[in-house]
């Protein structure tokens, strides 16, 4: 592989924009791209599927970054060293809150750091803040809109099936914990924030995230139905937008 081609993104310079969403899914991302004028897929490996395109003449790109912390990581590392500055992750979560209902969408402003990945970068004690001119932009807009959007804490795990698993042997943990983050007023869960706010942060560059609530985790059903994505997807385009007008 050529040395200025990214290892694993296969990405070089010049290929993505200075803001990059970021879903989790591979095959998201055309479905994001088909909101970009002169979209293009200009990488595709393991994991890592990127398009690059324009809105209102602004460089956009989108790139998948896989299941959980690790390749989340790995990615943002990554885009930074190609040129991108702004991240926003377009994901997917279910509900830990009644009134965060299915298809309704979450704008975080800081993530509950139960993964493993973003703990190899800074202690526990440090925060997962999302950067907080990008959290902004995604209220405002949200509001623009009229996508009904909840701003707050959200949580960031390892593992998916762990949730409401009463034959693991360390259920009783797990109950009590979920227990804990719905009585501190949580969002909603998801598998990605941690590591990009974290390694956005040491990497000086702005991250936030929107996601669409397709479950209600509450209720032991992480998965219900696909819904609320295509507006999560315009509202962090809409944010893009707004940011780059301030800049």
């Amino acid at each position: 592989m050529e040395s200025d081609i990214q290892y694993h993104v296969g990405l070089r310079k010049g290929d993505v924009g200075k803001y990059v969403l970021l879903p989790g899914d591979p095959g998201r991302v055309s479905k994001i791209a088909g909101y970009f004028d002169n979209a293009e897929e200009v990488a595709n490996n393991r994991e890592y599927c990127t398009y690059t395109g324009t809105v209102d003449g602004i460089k956009l790109s989108a790139t998948s970054t896989g299941i959980g912390c690790p390749s989340a990581a790995i990615c943002v590392e990554e885009l930074v060293e190609v040129g991108a500055e702004v991240f926003i992750r377009v994901g997917t979560a279910g509900s830990l809150q009644k009134e965060v209902d299915l298809g309704d969408v979450v704008i975080s402003t800081a993530s509950v750091r139960e993964d493993g990945t973003s703990r190899q970068y800074v202690p526990l004690s440090f925060p997962a803040v999302a950067d907080i001119r990008v959290t902004n932009a995604l209220i405002e807009a949200a509001e623009k809109l009229n996508v009904r959007a909840h701003p707050g804490i959200v949580h960031c795990k390892d593992a998916f099936y762990t949730e409401g698993n009463n034959d693991l042997p360390i259920a009783e943990y797990h109950r009590q914990r979920w227990e804990a983050w719905y009585r501190s007023h949580v969002l909603a869960t998801s598998m990605e924030s941690s590591a990009i706010f974290i390694v956005s942060h040491l990497k000086k560059t702005m991250a936030g995230e929107v996601l669409a609530i397709i479950g209600k985790t509450y209720e032991d059903k992480p998965i219900e139905k696909k819904v609320g994505i295509d507006e999560a997807i315009r509202v962090a385009i809409e944010a893009v937008k707004i940011l780059d007008s301030r800049t």
